[in-house]
């Protein structure tokens, strides 16, 4: 058995073509699809979230929302870039979010993407410290924030408050327990799964990675999950490690759905570069359900994950996603044993 969700960027566009033409649209429709996709036996509603773009910035109001309109499904974040992040009050949204969905938050974090702005981040108020980079100052965010969620008390109290004090330090409220083992980290290397495994972080990876050794992207990101399960096995975590990979999969069975996807058929890896080298990206399903069942099988990465992510064209509007994820749910995942 696997678990199955879809993983939504929720671009908006003023386009007349767009389903999506306004930040409101994109968020009262990622709540609708969450619905959807729970009402369709799905397994989780995860987001991206990426500041200045017409895309969705602000995770935990949203995440509150779908948390009070569904009752089952996993949602979280695919992934929140830790640059930006004051840890302490991300500590108390994120522990709301997951009190309203009863335990039901998967908070995938990261050391960010290539952003719309330059060092964006800074106009959030965030500076990485003299002779350190951005990504030190992700994963310094990072560690306040696990610290915070371990609902240890850290703050001298007021010993004249305006209400009662609990004795002793005060922590960080509200406090979820729980939260901090339901913590992602979002690896682009299998030098960063490592470090999520030795963090005691379940491993969020994506259809790119930041590195290319010249095999297939499957295979590449088979050997990141493989290190971070033996660096999270090494560092002696008691909780259960978890893999999500994310896949662009459109199962043709209508005449629209070939007309929209129909050319991904022969979609292939592509290797290009980002920001600081060499990157591999994945390729996208597109085909008859039975033919998808014979691509996927052979996905060395998608056998090794856990948990599968569809990322959906969410510009195409609710209804015609929720009919991507139940085609995924009803002609490919029997075949391939994960229903």
């Amino acid at each position: 058995m696997k678990k199955i969700g879809f993983l939504s960027f929720g671009h908006w566009t003023p386009s007349p073509r767009s389903q999506v033409r306004s930040a409101s649209d994109a968020l009262l429709q990622s709540i609708d699809l969450a619905v959807a996709a729970e009402e369709l036996g799905a397994d989780g509603a995860y987001f991206r979230v990426h500041h200045f773009a017409r895309q969705l910035a602000s995770p935990f109001p949203l995440l509150s929302a779908v948390g009070a309109r569904t009752s089952r499904i996993e949602i979280g974040t695919g992934v929140i870039d830790m640059r930006y992040e004051n840890p302490l009050y991300m500590a108390e949204d994120a522990g709301a979010a997951d009190l309203i969905s009863g335990g039901r938050l998967q908070l995938g974090i990261s050391r960010g993407s290539p952003e719309q702005t330059v060092r964006g981040y800074e106009y959030f108020g965030h500076r990485p410290a003299e002779g350190s980079t951005d990504a030190d100052m992700a994963r310094e965010h990072t560690a306040s924030l696990l610290q915070a969620l371990e609902g240890e008390g850290f703050a001298e109290p007021n010993p004249q408050p305006m209400f009662p004090n609990p004795p002793g330090l005060l922590r960080i409220e509200p406090h979820s327990a729980g939260l901090r083992e339901r913590i992602w980290w979002g690896a682009g290397s299998r030098s960063t799964a490592r470090w999520a495994g030795e963090q005691g972080m379940h491993l969020m990876s994506s259809t790119l990675l930041t590195e290319d050794t010249g095999v297939p992207f499957h295979q590449l990101q088979a050997e990141q999950i493989q290190d971070f399960r033996e660096a999270w096995s090494a560092a002696g975590h008691r909780h259960e490690p978890r893999v999500s990979v994310s896949r662009s999969i459109f199962p043709l069975v209508s005449t629209f759905d070939r007309q929209l996807f129909g050319r991904e058929t022969a979609s292939s890896d592509q290797v290009g570069h980002l920001e600081e080298g060499p990157a591999r990206f994945g390729k996208t399903y597109a085909g008859e359900p039975d033919e998808l069942v014979e691509k996927l099988a052979g996905d060395e990465a998608v056998a090794a994950a856990d948990t599968l992510l569809i990322t959906v064209p969410n510009q195409l509007g609710v209804d015609y996603n929720a009919h991507i994820i139940e085609n995924l749910l009803r002609y490919v995942a029997p075949g391939l044993g994960w229903r």
